[in-house]
């Protein structure tokens, strides 16, 4: 579907920053799916089973910057478990600004090229479980400094 940038806010979410870096470079996001697409709302990946009930073995502690709040398209934040300290390696992009997941999911970036991408990803026909029809591939990651 096309590339989108993310900047990482690795000044106010160190630890949240450091955890997807280090999955960056092991390559654990290569050619996975985007398994949550919920209108209006995010796109969600970083799950290698695809059931949204799966992730990388390390747990991170929640971390929240009173600087970082979902206000608007383009946030990128840690997705978990009920437990505030369960995030592993399943992030989300906002489609839109939601101010109820403030203090309660770790925002570490920001979409700042390509939105119109994260946005087409957000359009697509989804099924049960709010997972898309025709699998959407998050081919790979590249950082840059």
């Amino acid at each position: 579907m096309g590339t989108f940038k993310i900047e990482l806010f690795a000044d106010k979410a160190p630890t949240t920053v450091q955890n997807f870096i280090e999955l960056v470079k092991r390559g654990f996001y290569k050619d996975m799916i985007f398994h949550r697409v919920v209108a209006g709302l995010l796109i969600q990946t970083g799950d290698p089973t695809g059931t949204g009930r799966g992730g990388s073995d390390k747990t991170i502690k929640l971390e929240i910057h009173p600087d970082l709040k979902h206000d608007s398209a383009g946030v990128v934040g840690m997705a978990r478990l009920n437990d505030p300290d369960s995030a592993t390696s399943q992030f989300y992009i906002t489609l839109a600004p939601a101010p109820h997941l403030d203090g309660k999911y770790a925002v570490f970036g920001r979409v700042i090229e390509g939105l119109d991408v994260v946005m087409a990803i957000g359009q697509v026909e989804v099924g049960p479980a709010d997972r898309p029809v025709v699998p959407v591939i998050l081919e790979s990651i590249t950082i840059q400094q």
